[in-house]
């Protein structure tokens, strides 16, 4: 496995390379050229500690006006698809028992995410395919104010289905395989 400044810097290049470049997400851009995403990696495959660490990064998050959103990177314990959503669901039920309902929200990122209605070979599942099983921890404040101050939002999702689908799988698997390097 990687060191830690190594999953960091392959999740950035992620980032640039994916997201921001191909504007999957047209907020990241800002808050990645401003320094205001804290990355953090995960190193336990344990179910419990890392729920734990969920929770220390939302504290934290509260606690530091300077980041905008968290990354959490699990480099360890969530390579199978069915596992990681089975941890994705219970990161959101802990979220609401602890309070933050309405404060964060989790997007979520994996290296084999598959949208439950599309087969595992369609370039739109790149949306939100990762090098790591990630959580990305999201002030609901800030999505509200996005929204408001961007128009189209909910045309999102379908723009970047077209665009996956329109670069193809070849292209779409070249660029998650490029952030290896």
């Amino acid at each position: 496995m990687p060191d830690n400044s190594t999953l960091i810097n392959q999740t950035k290049k992620w980032l640039s390379t994916v997201i921001i470049e191909h504007t999957l997400c047209p907020f990241a851009k800002r808050e990645y050229d401003n320094d205001r995403i804290h990355y953090a990696v995960i190193e336990t495959a344990n179910l419990h500690d890392q729920l734990e660490q969920v929770l220390l990064e939302c504290d934290a998050l509260g606690r530091d006006a300077k980041r905008e959103t968290s990354l959490l990177i699990f480099p360890v314990g969530l390579s199978d698809f069915e596992d990681y959503l089975d941890m994705l669901e219970l990161a959101n039920a802990l979220l609401k028992d602890q309070g933050y309902e309405g404060v964060y929200q989790l997007a979520s990122f994996h290296p084999n995410y598959c949208f439950a209605s599309s087969s595992l070979d369609d370039p739109s599942n790149y949306t939100n395919r990762s090098p790591y099983p990630m959580l990305h921890i999201l002030r609901e404040a800030s999505l509200e104010t996005a929204i408001e101050n961007f128009p189209g939002t909910d045309k999102i999702p379908e723009r970047n289905i077209q665009l996956t689908q329109g670069l193809g799988l070849k292209v779409m698997k070249e660029l998650l395989a490029g952030c290896y390097k």
